[in-house]
This record gives C-alpha cells, sequence and structure tokens, in this order.
C-alpha cells in the first residue's frame, strides 16, 4: 500500500509531527491549511475571496506531492473567522471546484490572527474518470 506524506513547511509540522498532507493507498487528507505566506506574511487580510484561491492552490500542491489532484476532492472543511467570509469563500469554492462537486461543511471558529479569514481542511479519494478505486495488494 502507497504511503506518502508532504511537509509544507508550516512553523508547527515539525513540533506537532504532522505533515501538511497525508496519503494512505487512494485516500488523502489535507490539515487544515491557511493564507499564511512563506514569508510568515498573512496573505489578503480581511479578503475571504482571495485568502481561500490562495489555499486552493497550496492545497492543490500538496495534493499533487502525493499524487492527487483536485478532481479527486471528495470533502472540503471551511472555517471561518466570521460568517460574512462565506460570501468570498462560496465564489472561490465554486471557481476551482465546478465540475467536481465535493460535499462541503462551514463553521465559524476562531482562526489564530486578525485579519485571517479562511482555514481549509479538504478528504480526497484517487480514482479514475469512471470513479473507480484501484486498490493495490500490499504486496
Amino acid at each position: 500500500m502507497t504511503i506518502r506524506k508532504h511537509h509544507g513547511g508550516g512553523r508547527f509540522e515539525e513540533v506537532g509531527s504532522y505533515c501538511r498532507a497525508k496519503r494512505v493507498g487512494p485516500f488523502v487528507w489535507v490539515a487544515g491549511t491557511t493564507a499564511i505566506e512563506p514569508s510568515g506574511k498573512l496573505h489578503a487580510p480581511g479578503d475571504a475571496y482571495r485568502q481561500t484561491l490562495y489555499i486552493l492552490k497550496r492545497i492543490e500542491g500538496a495534493l499533487k506531492d502525493v499524487g492527487a489532484e483536485m478532481r479527486h476532492v471528495v470533502r472540503t472543511r471551511s472555517y471561518f473567522s466570521e460568517a460574512s467570509a462565506g460570501a468570498g469563500f462560496v465564489r472561490a469554492h465554486g471557481e476551482i471546484f465546478r465540475g467536481v462537486d465535493p460535499v462541503a461543511t462551514a463553521v465559524t471558529a476562531g482562526l489564530s490572527q486578525p485579519g485571517m479569514m479562511v482555514e481549509i481542511d479538504v478528504d480526497a479519494v484517487i480514482h479514475d474518470e469512471e470513479g473507480h478505486i484501484d486498490f493495490p495488494s500490499g504486496k
């Protein structure tokens, strides 16, 4: 069975002993991802639409690193600092996932810094165009 990990370089990954994305067989989980740039600066403070696009690009890179694509995403979970972030999030989510249509959950939660509007985690299942999944024998 395939096990692959992607480390995104987040400041808490090493200390907390976790990875940004993990694949086990055809299943992939991507940890809660925010709009923190590699410099440590928050991308587009207060702008849920631009933060969502930025986050989904980071998630796309993590998925790619473990052999998955955005078309494999089956669930998104989003956390908003305030309910008003929902409009920007929905617009960006719709642009990125048109035709994929993952199930989606959103909740309002306290996020880690002022201006941070959105955090997203995703689950994916690697499958072919017809939805078939290849389960390796594990040998």
